[in-house]
């Protein structure tokens, strides 16, 4: 008699140990799961594309010799004031209350280190941001939180806020333990309270009262400076184009891999559109209105290096944000913290519960011990180690492509490597001249 062969336990594709677990722990709660950060799901991004170096057909530029610019100007299309940057590579909204003052203040030495500009986000200016922002941009959203028309003026230009790709129809959260005698007094709000951000601006009905509100900022500014109005990506194509129809200057395209403070999970991973989906439809949008190089496209969602950087150069956009990115630099999720993690119940790389103001990092938080273990100049200075490293390597493989400026970047420089990337950007696959839905094949 011989044994019964030995099978293994084999877990459900659908009832995995993190779904049953969620399903748990919201059976014993009650409540959905809140947390930060971007997408953790495995989604079609900026690795599916490559780069055609220049070989034969084109030559390459030699980087000692021949130069690659990287400048850019934001806000050509109306504002007095555009803003020039050195390089296209810009920091995106996060606020004080989900960051830390040292925080918000090492984002603004960073960033006018590396000769570009830095973003408020919601809950108003901080004067550590503006003194040490040689160009910042204020972000103007539906909650109004600490908005006064003496910040607009004072400020180098502002943006829109209409969505967030982490939550597009969603709105921000900030709970109570992050809402500190600082915090309150800035937004007007009590202290230690949760507060809920509007997912829409009180005043707004329709895209046509987005344009009454340009105009109104406009006025208040005295065309100074730019305007933008930045979108989630949900529909860009529709949303660009009703942002330029309303007198943008610029377009903040944002993917679903971006990143935010707190919010739902089910936001986060299960909303919005991937960030390469989005850009090929802004793009068309403003080429179909003649505002290709006019209205200046700038895209965030999970931009990491140099190589993200230049596909999006070279998919149309003329900027990136960086956000979670810029958090890494500083020190967010360091492994040095790797013992408080763990007694937090988490561990290096993973910790999102930034809506908890617990950051071992001190990023954050609005703990005042916590926040005094990030030194604003020390992170200033690796921030701007890091812009500059992305900066170096977007224009290196400019050069590999024979542009003299990452500007210059175009889809024929790009193939794909799986056929989601090839459909979402209409980039041919690798090795072909085809991707899905190209016209004249019926497949």
């Amino acid at each position: 008699m011989t044994d019964k062969p030995q099978t293994l336990p084999i877990q459900s594709a659908t009832f995995t140990q993190e779904v049953n677990a969620e399903i748990r722990r919201a059976a014993a709660t009650g409540i959905y799961d809140i947390r930060g950060g971007g997408a953790k799901r495995k989604l079609p991004h900026f690795d599916d594309l490559l780069f055609l170096g220049a070989s034969m057909s084109r030559y390459p530029l030699e980087g000692y010799r021949e130069a690659c610019g990287t400048n850019v100007t934001l806000g050509t299309r109306f504002a007095e004031n555009p803003i020039e940057l050195k390089t296209p590579i810009t920091i995106a909204g996060m606020s004080f209350g989900a960051l830390s003052g040292q925080a918000k203040e090492a984002l603004g030495r960073g960033a006018t280190l590396a000769g570009t500009s830095t973003t408020t986000g919601d809950g108003g200016m901080t004067p550590e941001e503006r003194g040490h922002s040689n160009k910042l941009v204020y972000q103007y959203l539906p909650s109004r939180y600490g908005m006064n028309p003496d910040d607009l003026r004072r400020a180098d230009a502002v943006e829109m806020v209409v969505g967030q790709g982490a939550k597009p129809g969603g709105g921000g959260m900030l709970l109570g333990q992050k809402i500190s005698d600082r915090v309150a007094e800035m937004r007007n709000l009590p202290k230690g309270i949760d507060q809920r951000s509007a997912c829409r601006h009180p005043d707004w009905t329709g895209p046509d009262d987005l344009e009454i509100k340009i105009l109104e900022i406009r006025e208040i500014t005295g065309w100074k400076i730019p305007i933008y109005v930045k979108v989630g990506g949900a529909r860009p194509y529709f949303d660009t184009t009703l942002a330029i129809k309303a007198g943008a200057d610029v377009v903040v395209l944002d993917g679903m891999q971006g990143g935010t403070a707190a919010t739902q999970d089910v936001f986060i991973e299960h909303v919005g559109q991937p960030t390469i989906a989005c850009i090929r439809e802004a793009v068309k949008a403003l080429q179909d209105l003649d505002m290709h190089r006019k209205v200046q496209l700038i895209v965030s969602g999970g931009i990491r290096n140099g190589a993200d950087v230049a596909k999006c150069m070279a998919l149309g956009a003329d900027a990136v944000a960086i956000g979670t990115a810029a958090l890494i630099a500083l020190g967010d999720n360091d492994p040095k913290w790797e013992a408080e993690y763990n007694k937090l119940g988490t561990t290096a790389g993973a910790y999102d519960d930034w809506h908890e103001g617990q950051d071992p990092a001190g990023i954050t938080t609005q703990d005042p011990e916590l926040a005094k273990r990030l030194d604003p100049i020390e992170g200033g200075r690796r921030l701007n180690n890091y812009l500059k490293v992305m900066t170096l390597e977007a224009q290196t493989i400019a050069r590999a492509c024979g542009k003299n400026h990452l500007h210059n970047l175009e889809p024929e420089d790009l193939c794909a490597v799986t056929l989601e990337a090839a459909a979402m950007t209409k980039i041919p696959l690798a090795g072909t001249d085809w991707y899905p839905g190209k016209p004249g094949t019926d497949y």
